[in-house]
């Protein structure tokens, strides 16, 4: 697996610049992994597949989902792109390189867990910020105009939004300089991980169900589906951070009431 894996390496590294792997390659792999996870949920909500499983009764129309796609390339061709090409050379600088041997899983596996601690912490008190009451107006209503959110609503937000939040998943990255392949990595389990938290199902096999601090669906659902000044619930990928700050109060609640009901 690990020959093959560098053969394939070998073949990018040889027919393509760092420059081009780093921007248009990143952006490649991005789009991929974002529209084929996030895609078959608006299958999935248009059948009624799965539906014992959905968090909210309401389902999105389809000129609301085709609007959210169509912005979303907007923003990916006209914001994600650009900042991807002009970021590489922050990162060249701080030792990212493209080479071989590839990292061994003892140096990524560390690098991939401090890059979701330190992708919490940031995130966390920039959409807590985000919440507050101008900037929700003015910035972060966008994100929120679907209450009833699918997974591609994950990256459906106003420019500035996403080059202020996009700070906390590249921070990590950007600090240690990683190898393009510990970075695509990075990216790809955070795509997928934003990607399940706004898909609106409450699946059995989430990993929410076998890991309590990973948030998942019902967790940002519940953040989506309230108004700004109550939601809570600001964390990315794991909770302690809306634990540590009581801001997952009435979340906790409403699970509370919830289990209390289903025992009567």
């Amino acid at each position: 697996m690990a020959s093959l894996l560098e053969s394939g390496w070998l073949y990018l590294i040889t027919h393509f610049s760092d420059f081009q792997l780093a921007s248009l390659g990143s952006f490649l792999l991005h789009e991929s992994i974002f529209f084929l996870s996030g895609l078959p949920f608006i299958f999935i909500e248009r059948t009624g597949l799965l539906s014992k499983y959905k968090i909210q009764n309401k389902v999105n129309t389809v000129a609301a989902q085709e609007k959210c796609i169509l912005k979303l390339l907007l923003y990916h061709f006209c914001v994600n792109l650009p900042v991807m090409m002009l970021s590489y050379p922050v990162f060249r600088f701080m030792g990212m390189r493209s080479t071989l041997p590839l990292p061994s899983w003892k140096v990524v596996v560390p690098q991939i867990i401090s890059y979701f601690v330190l992708e919490d912490f940031v995130f966390y008190w920039g959409h807590r910020i985000l919440h507050t009451k101008w900037l929700y107006k003015h910035v972060h209503s966008v994100h929120h105009e679907y209450a009833t959110p699918f997974g591609l609503t994950s990256e459906y937000a106003h420019p500035a939004e996403i080059l202020f939040l996009g700070f906390a998943t590249i921070v990590g990255p950007a600090i240690t300089g990683p190898h393009l392949f510990t970075l695509w990595l990075w990216m790809m389990l955070r795509v997928l991980e934003t990607v399940e938290a706004h898909c609106g199902y409450d699946f059995p096999w989430s990993l929410s169900k076998v890991l309590p601090i990973y948030g998942g669906a019902d967790f940002h659902d519940y953040h989506h589906r309230l108004l700004y000044t109550k939601s809570g619930n600001y964390s990315s990928t794991f909770t302690y951070m809306d634990w540590l700050f009581g801001t997952d109060k009435g979340y906790q609640k409403l699970k509370a009431l919830k289990k209390e009901e289903e025992s009567t």
